[in-house]
């Protein structure tokens, strides 16, 4: 009835936010597995008729709903694990149609955002999510419509990435009392990220946070001017800076 109010501004507005927080108070409140598999009938109905609202401008509500089927991935009902891994995968799908078979650059972001969160929030990690990532790869295995794409090979170098965050994760718990192998675990983890920029960042801010506590300062200056180095390129690659990283090569020659 209101979808073309819906659909003003690219979705970016104040009624699809509320439809969209209607849709996430279903998976926020406890319900029953029956009653889940409607609610995410529902969303993938949602997400195929209004994908500029989570593929396109701000990534809230892109991150909000990573969140929520993330953690009904982790669920102790194997139907409602298979039926949320299923939503994740179409919505991985969409965002790589969204971007005309290019790449799935946002969803990724998203996920390993909310991986991050959720082992802070609901200790997520164990075989019940393990099982849905399995069950994520099959799907993008058996998809004869993207045989001929990138596709497949972006979806399991993404749950791949999701293992490596928690594997690292855990070793991390495992040497908090240690604090030069912690930051060398950080440190492993933002170089994995090398070619996602915003989470190399999200991490060397994180290590440097480390540093700081443990009164190492001048490592965490250096974990600072990598994130401004960071920044500094990819103001270039948008033709709103001239120098690029060369601008700290005065500071420290390590920023190569």
């Amino acid at each position: 009835t209101f979808q073309r109010q819906l659909q003003q501004s690219d979705c970016q507005n104040a009624l699809m936010k509320k439809v969209f927080d209607t849709h996430m108070l279903f998976l926020q409140i406890n319900q029953s597995a029956a009653a889940l598999k409607h609610v995410f009938a529902a969303l993938r109905l949602f997400v195929g008729k209004f994908p500029s609202a989570f593929f396109q401008g701000q990534a809230d509500l892109c991150g909000s709903l990573c969140y929520e089927i993330l953690k009904c991935c982790n669920h102790r009902s194997r139907s409602t694990q298979t039926e949320a891994s299923a939503l994740l995968y179409f919505f991985m799908r969409k965002n790589f149609e969204f971007n005309k078979q290019k790449s799935i650059v946002r969803s990724h972001l998203q996920l390993i955002k909310a991986v991050s969160q959720l082992i802070a929030d609901a200790g997520i990690g164990g075989s019940r999510f393990q099982h849905s990532l399995a069950i994520i790869n099959n799907f993008a295995n058996g998809d004869k419509q993207m045989k001929n794409v990138n596709f497949p090979a972006e979806v399991k170098d993404l749950t791949k990435r999701i293992r490596t965050v928690l594997m690292a994760t855990a070793q991390m718990k495992e040497h908090e009392k240690d604090p030069e192998m912690l930051v060398d675990l950080q440190y492993s983890l933002a170089n994995s990220y090398a070619s996602t920029p915003e989470l190399r960042r999200t991490w060397l801010e994180s290590m440097a946070k480390i540093h700081a506590r443990n009164g190492d300062l001048s490592e965490a200056a250096m974990c600072y001017i990598h994130i401004a180095a960071l920044i500094a390129e990819y103001l270039k690659r948008r033709g709103l800076f001239s120098m690029g990283w060369p601008a700290f090569l005065s500071i420290t020659p390590n920023i190569k």
